[in-house]
């Protein structure tokens, strides 16, 4: 019964516990229990991950849907989803390889070239890491993906004194996979950050940097992933500080010399100003 409950239903089951799974199919806890280990598993909780990692990339839009309805009421959302991203964070804290980090940020910082992927929900990631980059080294180069294409045409100059970051996080991205394979063949340098030590993404990748998304949501829960890239962020610029500060003094000059923000950041003269006039307007 419990065999053919996970074979319909893998996409559901995979989120149960143990008591969960047996009120579902109508047996006790223990006999769950000994369902896993009569596989040659230790415990239920291995079986579980296993079975995880078998359907990380099965999931569709609805069956991810389906999953979060019956994961959440809509009484308890935010703490929910706040609470599990608090959870993914400290699970990547406690599970990222330090010395790999290290490596990244050393790869980083000798790299001619620096080309950053990530396709899909992944694009903000890629965006946002990109950006901070361009500010710290002189040729960072975001990738168009809006088809493969102009991938391979952006990277048709990577060499060995390159490096590449891709992005990814399932639903897996081939287009992505495709760039670090290409990247692999003109033997730069490629770094990951990525979900599992099993994703694909790794298969190119002498340097994975891993950090826990929620792979059955509605939306795909990226904050580790993005505070892995802050570290990552913040690691470069404190061994680049004289560059970083000579960048940033040489931006703020320009942004005055041609009054980038003055039209656009709001002074706390203007704030009083327009509170005393929405005020004014609802009495």
């Amino acid at each position: 019964m419990i065999a053919t409950y996970i074979t319909d239903n893998f996409d559901k089951a995979v989120f149960l516990t143990a008591a969960k799974l047996g009120d579902v199919v109508g047996v006790s806890e223990s006999t769950v229990v000994r369902f896993a280990t009569a596989l040659g598993y230790k415990g239920y909780p291995e079986f579980q991950a296993a079975l995880e990692e078998m359907v990380r990339n099965k999931l569709n839009s609805l069956q991810r849907m389906e999953v979060t309805y019956g994961r959440i009421t809509q009484t308890n959302v935010l703490e929910s989803v706040l609470t599990s991203d608090a959870e993914k964070i400290k699970d990547t804290l406690e599970n990222i390889d330090g010395k790999i980090f290290d490596l990244a940020v050393d790869t980083i910082l000798n790299a001619k070239k620096i080309y950053v992927i990530g396709i899909r929900s992944c694009a903000p990631l890629a965006s946002f890491l990109a950006f901070y980059l361009n500010l710290i080294f002189p040729d960072v180069v975001l990738l168009n993906t809006t088809s493969s294409a102009e991938v391979f045409e952006q990277m048709i100059r990577i060499s060995g004194d390159d490096v590449i970051i891709g992005i990814s996080f399932p639903r897996y991205s081939m287009r992505t996979l495709k760039a670090l394979e290409f990247a692999n063949s003109r033997s730069a340098k490629i770094i990951s950050i990525t979900d599992s030590i099993n994703s694909p993404m790794n298969l190119y990748s002498s340097c994975n940097l891993i950090a826990k998304s929620d792979m059955a949501s509605i939306v795909d829960s990226l904050v580790a992933p993005l505070s892995v890239i802050n570290a990552l962020i913040v690691s470069l610029c404190m061994r680049k500080q004289d560059d970083v500060t000579k960048n940033l003094e040489e931006l703020e000059q320009i942004w005055d010399e041609y009054q980038v923000y003055e039209s656009d950041e709001l002074d706390y003269a203007e704030v009083d100003a327009l509170k005393y006039s929405v005020n004014k307007n609802n009495e």
